[in-house]
């Protein structure tokens, strides 16, 4: 028999991970199929073989799991370590354009961004569900750089943390404007110029910090 933990109370049925990852899967491929306007819980409960009942108790609504569809997408990424801090961005950035040249990744977020702009709670969910969940790499691949003498171990906490959102912002902010805005292709030369950049303006920044 399977045990419990003491004292923890159960609250219902314990969810499926394999029922969550067919539904992100079927989602995935209705995306791809039918885009974001025709894409209905109904349709996606189908696909992925579960009753509508077992899709709403785990996603109230098609923008929620839209999101969450996309967050498992990221979850993809990875720093390389390559060896350099140079070699790890220039990784996550084509890591990350490849991401965004997926038809379900390219459909569903600009559709739940869109969307997000009349909707304070789904914008919340975007930032909690992906963005916040993917500084992760930045964090990683500072820790990597420090670990090789690449980069200081710093001490101000709160200053390095505001540093990490700044690398992220700036890296997310490039790829996502070249890739769905402009729709310019990222290749290797351009995520070279792209981490030259921003490593340059990253050695300015604990240069100047380190002075005051």
């Amino acid at each position: 028999m399977p045990s419990r933990t003491p004292g923890a109370a159960r609250t219902g049925r314990p969810r499926s991970t394999a029922a969550d990852a067919a539904i992100l899967e079927a989602t995935r491929d209705a995306l791809v199929e039918q885009g974001w306007s025709k894409l209905s819980m109904g349709d996606i409960a189908t696909r992925a073989g579960v009753a509508k009942t077992t899709l709403y108790r785990r996603w109230p609504s098609k923008n929620e799991l839209v999101v969450d569809t996309v967050a498992a997408l990221f979850d993809e990424l990875e720093v390389p370590d390559s060896g350099t801090l140079a070699g790890d961005v220039e990784g996550v950035v084509l890591q990350f354009a490849a991401l965004l040249d997926r038809p379900e990744t390219r459909t569903a977020l600009m559709a739940v961004v869109a969307e997000s702009t009349r909707d304070e709670p789904l914008r919340d969910r975007i930032r909690s569900s992906i963005v916040d969940r993917q500084k992760r790499l930045v964090l990683q691949g500072r820790a990597l750089a420090q670990q090789r003498g690449e980069l200081p171990v710093e001490e101000d906490e709160q200053a390095a943390s505001a540093t990490a959102d700044l690398i992220f912002d700036v890296v997310a902010g490039a790829v996502v404007h070249r890739t769905l805005v402009s729709a310019e292709p990222i290749d290797a030369a351009w995520a070279r110029r792209l981490t030259t950049l921003l490593l340059g303006g990253l050695a300015a920044t604990i240069q100047e910090r380190s002075a005051s």
